[in-house]
């Protein structure tokens, strides 16, 4: 059985403690993965200043090349996992068994984490807006004939990394090039993609000390946050609340993006029905990129009806199915809860599941040995209803007809807001909104991201902090 070691500044470490993952289909074992106790953790980081050299020693550029060609090394590459190799396709294989993923779903995954590798220096560009990122070899340089200085705010970024999607890894590979090493947390079921992404760094020419990766119970994770001076922490909204507003941990939580249609897109509201049903379904709904609201000053139920015929004809198939849309839940018992949970929500008044009718069987789906949950759109006569504010693991979108000048201020935190429309007053409202992290402007799904854009948070400012600065030529 493959065996996942710890790694303690990129030397595989074997734990007496391990855990077993399991095939999501019939349970059989798929890999034993070394556990990380949080005194061995405690006691690693405390040496941690000595890592970030093997990274300092290098300019950026180089380390911008060394990610570029890690691309390639990453989609293409047998690479060390444990004792073993595993190609790309194993890679695929494991990611489904364990996680539900399915293996067309994981393919553009890898797509997204080499396109994000390849072009590291356009991500760059855009976290540090333009920065010559000379200024960081030297520790100090000159811009538009300014003098500039940045202080790196810790020695490590630490992360707390999720299940849902192999795409959410590319928020911390940006910390290589600049100079940090990674001190990581994989999911409990999904240890694959950070090791592979990391053994195709370090082929590349990475310094092998730049990574660490701690698979571990919530203790562990916890002493990561503590003993990192700046981490990124992914949960649901439970779990990452206790650390929300702690400047040294940045908080990825729940997405609840949106679509918004102003009065004069929702009268045309039929040629935007794909853009709404992909910003949904897209990469199964796992995403905090789909999403989870549709918010529209007029025809509400039209354009909900519109969503439940399209977001209806999606089924579940098998995990190695080439035209699989659906990922399973690696816990059937979740997938029974929510939907249990949705129905008992909807006995309030002010809401309806309208994707009913296209599912004769109930919403719980089972194929392939695995459980699904199908698609789900829910119109919300009444604004304050708890399913308009819901997000789940899978496509669900509520649908909510309010008038156009009270939807920006009553949509509630929003990650991703696509605004639909051409009125000046609409547009110019949600550039002021405070609610809507990133903004697209115009048809554009919310799930489309770009790389010069960071979606959420700024890893750059995160980890790093202009100073004031003066220099008397010797």
């Amino acid at each position: 059985m493959i065996h996942i070691p710890v790694l303690r500044a990129g030397k595989a470490y074997r734990s007496l403690q391990v855990e077993t993952l399991t095939d999501v289909r019939d349970g059989s074992p798929v890999a034993e993965v070394s556990q990380a106790l949080p005194g061995i953790i405690a006691r690693d980081l405390r040496d941690v200043a000595a890592l970030q050299h093997s990274l300092e020693e290098r300019t950026t550029g180089e380390l911008i090349e060394i990610c570029q060609r890690a691309a390639k090394i990453f989609a293409e590459d047998e690479l060390p996992l444990g004792d073993s190799l595993q190609s790309p396709e194993d890679y695929l294989r494991c990611l489904a068994a364990t996680t539900g993923m399915p293996i067309v779903m994981g393919r553009a995954n890898m797509g997204k984490i080499t396109g994000m590798l390849s072009g590291i220096q356009e991500v760059l560009d855009g976290l540090t807006r333009g920065l010559d990122l000379a200024v960081l070899d030297g520790g100090f340089g000159s811009q538009h004939g300014r003098r500039l200085s940045y202080l790196r705010q810790t020695d490590a970024l630490g992360a707390v990394l999720p299940n849902n999607s192999p795409g959410v890894h590319n928020l911390w590979i940006p910390a290589i090039p600049l100079k940090v090493p990674l001190v990581l947390k994989p999911g409990s079921a999904e240890p694959w993609t950070p090791y592979r992404i990391a053994q195709a760094l370090i082929a590349a020419g990475c310094p092998p000390q730049a990574f660490s990766l701690y698979p571990a119970s919530h203790a562990g994770a916890s002493e990561l946050l503590l003993r990192t001076g700046r981490s990124l922490f992914f949960g649901d909204a439970s779990t990452v609340a206790s650390w929300k507003g702690q400047g040294k941990v940045q908080v990825h939580g729940p997405g609840w993006s949106k679509v918004l249609l102003g009065a004069d897109a929702a009268a045309d509201w039929q040629q935007h029905i794909e853009l709404m049903a992909t910003s949904v379904a897209a990469n199964g709904g796992r995403s905090c990129i789909n999403a989870s609201g549709v918010w529209t000053a007029a025809k509400g139920r039209q354009i909900a009806e519109g969503l439940a015929a399209e977001l209806g004809k999606v089924t579940a198939r098998p995990l190695d199915d080439p035209d699989a849309q659906l990922a399973a839940f690696a816990d059937p018992s979740i997938a029974e809860r929510v939907s249990e949970m949705i129905d008992q929500q909807l006995d309030i008044d002010g809401a309806e599941d309208l994707t009913a009718p296209y599912h004769p069987d109930g919403r719980v789906a089972r194929v392939g040995g695995c459980t699904f949950l199908l698609p789900t759109v829910v119109y919300c006569e009444d604004a304050n209803h708890p399913l308009a504010s819901a997000e789940f693991m899978f496509p669900f979108v509520s649908v909510v007809e309010a008038p156009q000048e009270e939807i920006l201020g009553s949509i509630g935190e929003t990650l991703i807001g696509s605004i639909l429309s051409e009125d000046a007053t609409f547009r110019a409202q949600a550039l002021a909104s405070r609610s809507i992290d990133r903004l697209n402007l115009g048809p554009i799904p919310t799930y489309k991201i770009s790389w010069d854009q960071p979606h959420e948070g700024n890893l750059f400012d995160h980890l790093y902090q202009q100073r004031a600065f003066q220099a008397i030529a010797s």
